[in-house]
């Protein structure tokens, strides 16, 4: 039997259609073969050269699209990171393989030396991973995987396993990580926010002395463009936050770098709702999550949203400010796009990002065929280089699913179709060039395959899977 067929549970076999014989092998079966040949037998690589480890955002969509064809296995998945949380509830940004030579990445598990530096904050001895996190849309994958199949997850008490850990996860993000006081997470190295290379960090990475270039060796030049990449200098930079964490325990609140980002917490709020959903099915009321979810979206609103720039943008917490509150960070990025997922958020902000998402600086549906990671008018934009202007397909189906929350259904159609069509033409590329499509990064990469699967056969309704709580406020 076909491997892909073998991927694809009983449950899905009775909707999804297979190809007739000689034909072209269709974007499902294609991107079906991607994720089953970056699968490692726990969990999925991003892609088998440049990411050889699980990675804990691509984790969480890659299951969002895995549900279409083995809810199993996306089950799995989820669980496989989960296993690697530490006591304080944080989920790391990399669970290592310890198969794959400690060349093949950097930095690799005796950068972060999780057992050891880590062991005050209750990093797993039996695992190695690193010790920063990424933005926590786990518990909304978690959701989206049991409504694949509803009657396998109960009898797997597959809600009933994640649910202490993802609790946990969000009380480490709500109260660790509140290091402005205003209740939203911060996040504390680039890396963490998953954008890594945006020119949002520009300001605040400004203050960090970088690392010396001769104290580590970039893997990542062996598998793409210099020029599509993070500079040396920025990249030392990175080490030197990440180095002086490390050597700080992974304790918070100590280091130089302390923002707060739309992107992040907007998924946390989305995941906060999930949580409440995944706490009724479970038998717990959860109006609490969802009241929390709502103070945290007007928490949102109150920080971090600039009507001026017509967008939310960043908050540097270590910025000088006469208030103390830090600075927000002139910069236009597609993070500040990703709260449309929010249902909560008064339609005067909607209808101001509706307009910044079509209009010059992002151009969706004029001049861009998917949004740029980074403001098309922007001094620092490249629509090459790493996270500074490549549009990418995780934050398009954000967009896509937010545009689908609020009502613009004939916009997210169009944003659905060029994800569709884009994915299929590249080969399933890493990242686009935002004007012309061309692949940039890696190919066969897994959460473009696993996203693209979701919008080809997800609902394209606003169902009980997205609409995580009530409507707009006026």
């Amino acid at each position: 039997m076909d491997r892909t067929a073998q991927l694809i549970s009983p449950s899905a076999e009775r909707s999804i259609a297979y190809d007739p014989p000689g034909s072209p092998p269709s974007l499902h079966v294609r991107a079906a073969k991607v994720l089953e040949g970056n699968w490692t037998g726990a969990s999925t690589v991003p892609s088998r050269g440049l990411y050889p480890h699980q990675w804990s955002w691509d984790s969480a969509f890659i299951a969002i699209g895995l549900r279409h064809l083995s809810p199993l296995r996306a089950q799995t998945e989820l669980e496989t990171l989960l296993a690697a949380q530490w006591g304080d509830g944080r989920v790391p940004h990399i669970v290592f393989n310890p198969s794959v030579p400690l060349d093949a990445y950097f930095p690799s598990p005796d950068f972060w030396r999780s057992s050891t530096a880590g062991r005050t904050a209750g990093a797993p001895r039996t695992v190695q991973t690193s010790g920063i996190v990424q933005p926590p849309v786990h518990a909304l994958a978690a959701w989206l995987v049991h409504r694949a199949d509803p009657g396998l997850s109960r009898a797997r008490g597959f809600l009933a396993r994640v649910y202490p850990r993802l609790a946990a996860w969000h009380r480490y993000l709500l109260h660790r990580r509140d290091l402005g006081g205003g209740g939203l997470a911060s996040v504390v190295h680039p890396w963490e926010q998953g954008m890594d290379n945006s020119p949002a960090w520009d300001l605040p990475l400004a203050r960090v002395t970088p690392a010396p270039a001769r104290s580590f060796r970039r893997a990542d030049l062996d598998h793409g463009a210099a020029e599509d990449r993070p500079t040396d200098l920025d990249y030392g930079r990175y080490v030197r936050l990440a180095t002086d964490y490390r050597d700080g325990g992974y304790a918070d609140g100590t280091g130089g770098f302390a923002v707060e980002d739309p992107a992040f917490n907007a998924l946390l709020i989305a995941s906060e709702h999930a949580l409440a959903r995944i706490a009724a099915e479970l038998g717990a009321p959860g109006t609490a999550r969802h009241a929390r979810a709502e103070r945290l979206t007007e928490a949102l609103v109150e920080r971090l949203w600039d009507p001026a720039s017509g967008m939310f943008l960043c908050r540097d917490l270590r910025a000088p400010a006469p208030d103390g509150r830090g600075t927000l960070i002139p910069e236009r990025g597609v993070s500040g796009l990703i709260p449309l997922l929010l249902p909560g958020l008064p339609r005067t902000i909607v209808s101001t990002l509706l307009r910044t998402a079509s209009g010059p600086h992002f151009g969706l549906g004029t001049t861009t065929r998917l949004l740029p990671s980074y403001d098309l008018l922007g001094e620092a934009f490249d629509p090459h280089r790493y996270w500074r202007g490549p549009a990418w397909f995780n934050t398009a189906w954000l967009v896509e699913r937010g545009l689908r929350t609020q009502g613009e259904l004939q916009q997210a159609d169009a944003l659905r179709q060029s994800v569709l069509e884009l994915a299929g033409a590249t080969d399933f590329a890493e990242y686009v060039d935002p004007y012309t499509g061309e692949a940039c990064g890696a190919t066969g990469f897994s959460w473009t395959a696993a996203l693209a699967l979701d919008l080809l056969h997800g609902d394209t309704t606003v169902t009980a899977d997205m609409e995580l709580k009530g409507g707009n406020r006026r």
